[in-house]
């Protein structure tokens, strides 16, 4: 290979292109960025940054012994791609024709539907998007969550933190049930009740409610923006509940950015889909990342791991598949694992609880905010949950990833 371009300049993106040069690719390295930053870490944009105590620098993902050789066109996204000729079109009007591309373009956090537009609603994926969170917070009493997934129980946490009120809605039982189970997600949806979170379960968001135009007979304290746009005052549920806010987070998941992809002949389902190396429908072509639904033989079917770890773990496979033409083999995946910062709690997850059987706490008392739960599938361990165990956990999740792969 003469070119590889990398579509995406976020983790998976930094960590494939340094991979293709661990493992010999001495070529031309083309990284694409739709965002004008330069790699930077997202897990802290819905704690310490969104508290003010880290700053933008220490975001950075690029160390001192960067290969200086890569190109970076940040700033400017992928809009097209002929799979065929491996030419990718760009929204400034160029295109780039490379012999390998790697496919990691992330995701993009879903919008509540009516609140397009709408001043004072907020999703948190991007720097950017963090940066104007941060600024709203300042000034905001109110906050209301939209989702309990791992974006709205972190902000939820962080604002409550910084003095807001804040209640956090979530459609299913508890935060976090989808991937921890309703027993487990019970107990953190409690300690974040008695740190003063209000948590609402099962509930249906009906509208984001908006402050009045002006006429001159508003109630005091309505106010129309001053740039003339709406802004959100409130959120209504479907059971009426109204609950008023300054600031609405909207945290309901994410969609893979793959809209660029349609119609280029890469196969597409939730995400690229890929074999268990990262390896596309097209030759010379992978996918890593957010965007990226690998195969999982223990599950039998393709799926995207939307953490940190997760991009760190597949961005040697994806280099290793395109630089050998996909005969590289890789090794069994590990299972999944994920961290979460929540107040003062440090939560840790492997594995998947949706085949447990049963769920026991071993270690400390979910009413004390540290404990450690394991999941069984029979007699078999399948799944480690732990709240500030980090030692135990760690122990835990040695003996999960070199537990032997079952198949689904």
């Amino acid at each position: 290979m003469n070119t590889v371009c990398v579509v995406g300049a976020s983790l998976a993106g930094l960590l494939t292109a340094r991979a293709l040069r661990d493992q010999g690719y001495e070529g031309r390295l083309v990284v694409i960025g739709e965002e004008r930053h330069r790699p930077y870490d997202r897990p802290p944009l819905s704690k310490d940054f969104l508290k003010g105590v880290t700053g933008e620098a220490d975001l950075a993902l690029e160390g001192d012994g960067e290969d200086p050789r890569i190109e970076w066109r940040l700033g400017v996204a992928a809009t097209g791609l002929d799979a065929a000729s491996r030419r990718i079109a760009l929204s400034d009007g160029t295109s780039l024709a490379a012999d390998g591309i790697v496919i990691a373009t992330g995701a993009a956090a879903r919008t509540l539907p009516g609140t397009e537009g709408l001043s004072g609603v907020h999703t948190l994926r991007t720097l950017d998007d963090a940066r104007a969170l941060r600024a709203e917070l300042e000034t905001a009493r109110r906050l209301v969550v939209i989702g309990g997934g791992f974006i709205g129980a972190e902000v939820a946490a962080t604002a409550h933190e910084l003095g807001l009120d804040v209640t956090l809605v979530e459609a299913g039982p508890a935060p976090l049930a989808g991937v921890v189970g309703l027993t487990m997600a019970q107990a953190i949806a409690a300690l974040h009740e008695r740190r003063g979170v209000r948590l609402i379960g099962g509930a249906r968001v009906a509208e984001v409610t908006r402050v009045a135009e002006v006429t001159g007979t508003e109630p005091a304290g309505e106010r129309r923006p001053a740039d003339g746009s709406r802004r959100a005052d409130g959120v209504r549920l479907g059971d009426g509940t109204y609950l008023p806010a300054d600031v609405v987070v909207v945290g309901i998941g994410a969609v893979p950015n793959t809209g660029w992809l349609r119609g280029s002949g890469v196969e597409l389902g939730d995400g690229v889909l890929c074999d268990e190396g990262g390896g596309t429908s097209v030759p010379g072509i992978v996918a890593v990342g957010d965007c990226a639904a690998w195969w999982d033989p223990a599950q039998d079917r393709h799926h995207r791991i939307e953490h940190w770890t997760g991009a760190r773990q597949r961005a040697a496979v994806a280099a290793a598949t395109l630089l050998s033409g996909g005969t590289a083999r890789p090794a069994p995946a590990r299972p999944a694992y994920f961290w979460s910062d929540q107040f003062d709690l440090k939560i840790q997850f492997i594995g998947r609880a949706g085949e447990a059987d049963t769920v026991t706490v071993e270690e400390g008392d979910p009413a004390e905010g540290s404990f450690l739960a394991v999941y069984r599938q029979a007699d078999r361990p399948v799944a480690v949950l732990g709240v500030n165990q980090a030692r135990l956990f760690t122990r835990w999740r040695r003996h999960l990833e070199s537990a032997p792969v079952q198949a689904g």
